[in-house]
């Protein structure tokens, strides 16, 4: 079988969307890493989503960035010990965390935006403007 002949029932790797889409986020997470070298990508999207939302629980703060609850206790925990957030328990439901930012952790946060901004123009520099609309919209359609 030649390198060209896709073989077995015309499956390859290389088309496949999971091998695809595993490619580009290796891609954005390195563009990532060389502007923002201290906090991952779900670290950043936690401070993001908190600046958006306010207070909330650990756990809606999960599903609201799309981690399991043990990835974002994770998450949070190294955020906390940055002095980025702030654990507190709920007023009623002493059993739910709920997570705030700090003022270092706006501070922080309003500074990496225009920095995350960057990292999408970036990572999608290889489209033209309605390519990357199109990619965005097909992608929050599987998502």
């Amino acid at each position: 079988m030649s390198p060209a002949d896709p073989g077995a029932g015309g499956y390859r790797l290389q088309d496949q969307i999971g091998f695809i889409l595993r490619k580009a986020h290796q891609r954005h997470v390195a563009i990532f890493a060389s502007h923002i070298a201290d906090l991952t990508p779900p670290q950043f999207a936690a401070l993001a989503k908190l600046r958006d939302m306010g207070e909330t629980s650990q756990n809606q703060l999960g599903m609201l960035i799309a981690m399991d609850a043990a990835t974002v206790k994770g998450v949070i925990d190294r955020l906390a010990a940055r002095g980025l957030v702030q654990l507190s328990k709920h007023e009623v439901d002493k059993r739910r965390l709920q997570v705030r930012l700090t003022d270092e952790g706006r501070r922080a946060v309003d500074d990496l935006v225009p920095l995350a901004r960057q990292i999408t123009e970036e990572t999608m520099a290889p489209l033209t403007e309605k390519d990357a609309a199109t990619l965005v919209s097909l992608l929050a359609k599987i998502s």
